[in-house]
């Protein structure tokens, strides 16, 4: 093999596969179907990028070029077809991850949400402590400013991703489960299903297993082959936070509790209760690794997070811009919950990008619940990704769940005049579609009101 061919290319997870094998020495290069931060960083990199479906632009000679693929891209796409019609060895990404693990200890982080903070954490964890790890991210970390870490110490870090059964490919050595909520229901129909797909996840661990008090497999744990460990922000069990101290700007320092010696003067590196949660998954699994507890609490206190998470941009005495990729109603209730915690007293404003038609069909009134603990909403439309529109599914339908005193919708277009006219106390942006894209004329224009 020389060429490894990417369709889709610029997906978060995509994009840590493409640069692991340009970095290994192969011929990288890929379709991707709109420009962005990540594609531009790869062609900065030396990968090429086009943004057509260009099936000529695929390397001619089947032979020695490997074509990997995101189940994100729609089965229509010119390029899929004609790598399958002309025998390219053709597989889904999260198969080269699975190939990439053997023989490599592998350490994931699965789970409906929390998955890339800890996921990241767990990276940053082993590399501040000189271990080193290849790490593939779901996020880009804001320490190392990248979504894959390198080294040469034969241990993975994955972020086990649920959709499409994508986890099913790893057999870690151990893993930590944050969170197993319904969600991808165009893909699982219910939570039953969800449930059932975490099951067989957690059937292919080989040694440690680390979930989240309240997670359900449906499953007894003398049935699952490695050894069962609970975690939990405050709650007694194997790994949780005691002692813990509020401090200034939404930190916290704690006693990490473990099964063995107490880990004493904790601090995670970014705010909010909800990421000494994180901490306390990531730390369970890089001590089960066999992480000191020393190296485990000077990473903590380093970690400065991942783009698009909890991302906080302004914060002046006056006027706080918070980013984040939440979108999930639980996600969103917890972030919703730090900022209470961190900006007490103060007013939220949140805008809010539904991401797909289906999950939007399926959610509609957990969102207008969780949306409705800020004071006022921006609702803008639908990001479609990969489907096509669902008849009578627009945010419309979340919308009229809210208290019509405080929600309004705003085209994407004419959010930024939407936000001049108004007075901002705290803002925080939520979405995983292209609502990135305004994250800096947001922080300008509201650097530039608080002037």
């Amino acid at each position: 093999m020389k060429h490894v061919y990417f369709i889709g290319i610029g997906g978060i997870g995509m994009s840590a596969i493409a640069r692991y094998y340009h970095h290994a020495g192969y011929l990288v290069s890929g379709y991707d179907r709109t420009p962005s931060k990540l594609t531009a960083a790869l062609e900065s990199e030396g990968i090429a990028i086009h943004y057509e479906d260009r099936p000529d632009l695929i390397p001619a000679s089947v032979t020695d070029t490997l074509v990997i693929y995101t189940p994100a891209i729609p089965a229509s796409l010119q390029e899929l077809q004609v790598a399958k019609e002309r025998g390219y060895r053709l597989i889904k990404r999260s198969l080269a991850l699975g190939e990439i693990a053997k023989g490599q200890e592998t350490l994931a982080i699965a789970g409906t949400h929390g998955k890339t903070t800890t996921s990241t954490l767990l990276g940053h964890l082993l590399t501040d402590a000189k271990e080193g790890c290849n790490a593939f991210l779901g996020g880009i970390s804001k320490n190392y400013h990248t979504n894959l870490l390198l080294s040469t110490n034969p241990v993975l870090v994955a972020e086990a991703d649920e959709f499409d059964r994508s986890f099913l490919q790893l057999f870690p050595d151990i893993t930590a489960i944050t969170a197993i909520d319904a969600d991808h229901l165009d893909i699982y129909n219910d939570l039953e299903h969800v449930q059932e797909a975490f099951r067989l996840f957690a059937l292919q661990v080989k040694k440690a297993l680390v979930l989240k008090n309240g997670v359900n497999l449906g499953i007894d744990d003398d049935q699952l082959p490695a050894k069962v460990y609970r975690y939990a922000y405050d709650q007694p069990c194997d790994f949780y936070a005691k002692d813990i101290e509020a401090l200034p700007g939404g930190y916290f320092r704690f006693t990490f509790h473990t099964p063995g010696a107490p880990i004493e003067n904790c601090q995670v590196g970014i705010p909010g209760w909800v990421n000494v949660e994180n901490a306390i998954a990531a730390g369970a699994v890089a001590w089960l690794h066999g992480t000191s507890p020393a190296a485990i609490r000077q990473g903590l206190a380093s970690y400065a997070g991942v783009e698009r998470r909890f991302d906080v941009h302004l914060n002046t005495p006056t006027c706080a811009y918070v980013d984040d990729y939440a979108h999930h109603p639980k996600e969103i209730a917890a972030a919703l919950s730090s900022i209470r915690n961190i900006f007490p007293g103060r007013k939220v404003t949140v805008v809010f990008q539904p991401h797909l038609f289906t999950r939007t069909r399926d959610f509609y009134v957990e969102f207008a619940e969780a949306l409705s603990q800020a004071e006022e909403v921006i609702l803008l439309p639908i990001y479609p990704a990969r489907e096509e529109p669902l008849p009578g599914i627009t945010s419309e339908i979340i919308l009229n769940r809210i208290d019509g005193s405080k929600a309004c919708l705003v085209p994407k277009e004419e959010l930024l005049k939407h936000l001049e006219d108004r007075t901002i106390d705290i803002l925080i942006t939520f979405g995983a579609g292209d609502i990135d894209r305004l994250i800096r004329p947001i922080t300008e224009l509201l650097s530039q009101k608080t002037l």
